[in-house]
C-alpha cells in the first residue's frame, strides 16, 4: 500500500502520540509498504525544537524506510492556552504546501490523520474528497473534551464551534479509530456508528520494555541504595495529571531518609513543580530528564512504584501511554481513575495495579504508604501478563495493517 500518514508529533520523539505514530510508520515501512509521512520538526515534550532540527524549515528525510516530509512550526516556550492554538494552527498553515504537492503525485491507497490537534484533519479530508481515497481519523485524545473540562478554554460559543468542526470530521471520514473502549463509547456519543468505529489500542515491544532486577535499574546512577524506597514518575509534565499532588504526598515523607521521589520526563508544568518542591524544601524529591529509550526497561526497573496520574475531568478523554511500559516491565502502578472509567476497570479486572482517588494527595499518600509496605510480586506477575497477552506491538501493527488493507480496498 501507498500509506500517507499526518501527524503533529513524530519520531525522534520519545514519549506521547509522536512514540506511537512513529512506530507505526516505521513498521509499515518494514512491512514493504510505501509510507509517506507529514509532520513538524520535532519538539516534545520538552516544548523546544530538537538540536538538530533548529533552523530547518520544509524538509525531507527517510526513518526506518519511511518518507517523512516535515514542516516549521512556532513552539512556544511557556505554554498557554492561547499559544498552544498559536502553534497548532502554525502547524496546519506550513503544510499547505506540502498538502498541494501531494494532490499531484501518485496517489495514496488510504490517509491516517492522527489527532490531535484535531482540526489537522481538514487538509487529510479534503485530499480524501479530491482523490477518492478512504480517511481514518485517529483519535489519541479527544482534545476539545478536554480543553472544555479542564477549563483550558472557557468561551462557549468558541467550543461549540470546536465541537461542531470536531463532529463533521469525524462523520465525514471512512472510519474512526481510537485508543480504548472508553473513548469508543465518547465517540460513539458524538454521533459516529460503532460499525465506522476501529479500536487501534496504544502498544508496547514486550521484547525490549522488560523485568529487570534491581541490580541491572538506574539507581546506582542516580544515586540510591537497593533498599531505598522508589516512587517513579515519568513521562510528560503536563497540566492534565494533575502532578502537584506528588509533591504534597512527598511532603508527608520529609523525615523518611529511605524514600525518594523521581520525577523523569519534560513539559510545561515542570517548572511549578521544581518551585513547588524548592518551597517546600524536599531534598528526595529529584527531576531527571527523559531517558533514552534503551535505557527505558532499567528506568522502570528502577522504582518499587509507579505514578500514573490524571485529573478527574481527563478521565476516558486521554489514556495514559506510559502504562503501557510500566506494565510490561512488569512493575506496579498507582493509577488515578474512578470507578466506571475504562482505565479503572482494566486495572481492577486484571489486578495490576493500585486504583486511587484521583487529584488528592492524601488518598495518594495512603496508596504510597499501602505500595511501599507491602509484597508487589502479584501486580507486577499480573501486569507483564497483561502487557503480554494484549499489548503485543507486533500482534497490535499486525492486526492494523490487514485493516488498513481492508479499508483501502474499498
Amino acid at each position: 500500500m501507498r500509506i500517507l500518514i499526518y501527524g503533529i508529533n513524530y519520531s525522534p520523539e520519545l514519549t506521547g502520540i509522536g512514540k506511537y505514530t512513529g512506530e507505526m510508520g516505521s513498521w509499515l515501512a518494514t512491512q514493504g509498504h510505501d509510507v509517506h509521512v507529514v509532520t513538524s520538526v520535532p519538539y516534545y515534550p520538552e516544548w523546544e525544537v530538537h538540536q538538530k532540527y533548529k533552523g530547518k524549515l520544509w524538509h525531507t528525510e527517510i526513518i526506518d524506510g519511511a518518507k517523512v516530509h516535515r514542516v516549521p512550526l512556532y513552539v512556544p516556550k511557556q505554554v498557554s492556552s492561547v499559544k498552544r492554538i498559536i502553534h497548532e494552527f502554525s502547524f496546519i498553515l506550513a503544510l499547505l504546501p506540502v498538502w498541494f504537492g501531494f494532490l499531484f503525485k501518485k496517489k495514496a491507497d488510504v490517509v491516517f490523520c492522527t489527532a490531535p490537534p484535531f482540526h489537522l484533519g481538514f487538509f487529510p479530508l479534503l485530499y480524501s474528497k479530491l482523490r477518492g481515497v478512504p480517511m481514518i481519523s485517529h483519535v489519541q485524545d479527544l482534545q476539545v473534551d478536554a480543553a472544555k473540562e479542564l477549563g483550558m478554554i472557557k468561551n462557549k460559543a468558541f467550543l461549540n464551534l470546536m465541537f461542531s468542526l470536531e463532529r463533521f470530521l469525524l462523520k465525514n471520514s471512512a472510519y474512526v479509530s481510537t485508543i480504548s473502549l472508553g473513548m469508543q463509547q465518547k465517540i460513539a456519543a458524538k454521533g459516529i456508528a460503532p460499525k465506522k468505529q476501529i479500536l487501534f489500542p496504544n502498544w508496547v515491544d514486550e521484547n525490549n520494555i522488560k523485568p529487570l532486577p534491581k541490580e541491572q535499574s538506574l539507581r546506582a546512577e542516580f544515586g540510591l541504595s537497593n533498599t531505598d524506597k522508589v516512587i517513579l514518575y515519568s513521562g510528560n509534565l503536563g497540566e492534565k495529571q494533575g502532578l502537584e499532588t506528588i509533591i504534597e504526598a512527598a511532603a508527608h515523607y520529609k523525615d523518611r531518609t529511605d524514600v525518594y521521589f523521581l520525577i523523569v520526563g519534560s513539559g510545561g508544568a515542570k517548572e511549578k513543580l521544581e518551585q513547588m518542591v524548592k518551597e517546600s524544601g524536599l531534598t528526595r524529591v529529584k527531576f531527571y530528564p527523559l531517558q533514552p529509550y534503551e535505557k527505558l526497561s532499567a528506568l522502570l526497573a528502577t522504582a518499587d512504584v509507579h505514578l500514573v496520574l490524571q485529573k478527574k475531568s481527563a478521565a476516558d478523554l486521554v489514556m495514559p501511554s506510559k502504562l503501557t511500559g510500566i506494565l510490561a516491565a512488569g512493575g506496579c502502578a498507582i493509577v488515578t481513575a474512578e470507578p466506571g472509567t475504562s482505565l479503572y476497570e482494566v486495572v481492577n479486572q486484571y489486578a495490576m495495579g493500585i486504583l486511587t482517588e484521583p487529584e488528592s494527595a492524601v488518598a495518594l499518600k495512603e496508596s504510597i504508604d499501602i505500595a511501599i509496605n507491602s509484597d508487589l510480586d502479584i501486580y507486577k506477575k499480573n501486569a507483564r501478563s497483561y502487557a503480554e497477552m494484549l499489548l503485543s506491538k507486533k500482534n497490535i501493527l499486525k492486526t492494523f495493517e490487514n485493516t488498513l488493507l481492508n479499508v483501502s480496498s474499498i
